[in-house]
């Protein structure tokens, strides 16, 4: 453990180089999938812009309790089905999970799809239910 300690003492410019890169990698890929919102920002989007929240969720957990409106299509079949989702080309979509972190894989789909307004609505639906917010089965 001297060890460690004594290279970065004498390596630090490279500790920090590495430092640097590794915040400028995750920066950038949490960008490519969409920005996060809170769910009330999520709310006051979809509702002043006609968007949408998708559910990303598995059919049988979407049965339990689901945003009102919500469209459900499970984050595997996501590839196969998204021209179900073509008339939200140019409307907001909020992609909602169980707890926020499948969004960013299916962000990074959809904007390869060329959709242009996709964000990601931090905590999911654990953060809805948390929040007390109105769900439907």
């Amino acid at each position: 453990m001297a060890l460690f300690f004594e290279f970065l003492g004498q390596q630090w410019i490279l500790v920090a180089a590495l430092l640097a890169v590794i915040v400028m990698l995750i920066l950038h890929e949490s960008r490519k999938s969409g920005p996060s919102l809170s769910p009330q920002q999520a709310i006051n989007l979809v509702n002043a812009e006609e968007g949408v929240f998708l559910d990303l969720r598995d059919a049988a957990e979407f049965k339990k309790g689901h945003i009102v409106n919500a469209k459900n299509i499970p984050a595997a079949k996501l590839a196969t089905r998204l021209a179900e989702l073509d008339k939200y080309k140019d409307k907001p979509i909020v992609l909602v999970c169980k707890m926020g972190q499948q969004s960013g894989a299916a962000g990074k789909q959809l904007k390869a799809g060329n959709y242009s307004k996709v964000y990601k609505m931090s905590g999911g639906m654990m953060e809805w239910t948390n929040l007390q917010l109105p769900t439907v089965v």
